[in-house]
């Protein structure tokens, strides 16, 4: 029997309407054999863990361009702790400052991918993660 493939939700969180790289990396996770779910723009960190908890994904893969990821970042953590739901791998993409990259990987971030980043090197370290809390 064929291994089912990982599901991944890809969204775009807060007011950032800039969706073009979320919609690249979904497509390249889709081309290297992931199950993706796109939640498009706009969404809250509620939508973004219930439709993660309803898909049933492995990972969650948040692109924000906005400068607000300190506000909404958190939040989503939160929420996957509060369901118990922490072994869900979180992966940010977007501008995101250094200063605030230790931050946001303490509060349980797996990486967070800058401009212009690989989407081959996204989709290997999906693999590798999922591989390694299976």
């Amino acid at each position: 029997m064929a291994e089912k493939p990982v599901r991944v939700l890809v969204g775009k969180i807060g007011l950032d309407g800039h969706d073009r790289g979320a919609k690249v990396v979904a497509q390249a996770l889709r081309d290297g054999g992931m199950e993706v779910i796109y939640t498009g723009l706009r969404q809250t960190p509620e939508q973004i863990v219930e439709t993660a908890l309803q898909e049933d994904v492995r990972v969650i893969g948040l692109s924000i361009l906005s400068g607000a990821h300190m506000q909404l970042l958190p939040p989503v953590l939160e929420l996957l702790r509060e369901q118990e739901s922490s072994d869900i791998i979180v992966i940010v993409g977007g501008i995101i400052p250094r200063e605030d990259v230790t931050y946001l990987k303490e509060q349980g971030v797996a990486e967070v991918f800058s401009p212009g980043s690989s989407t081959e090197n996204i989709l290997n370290f999906i693999k590798q993660k999922v591989e390694q809390n299976q």
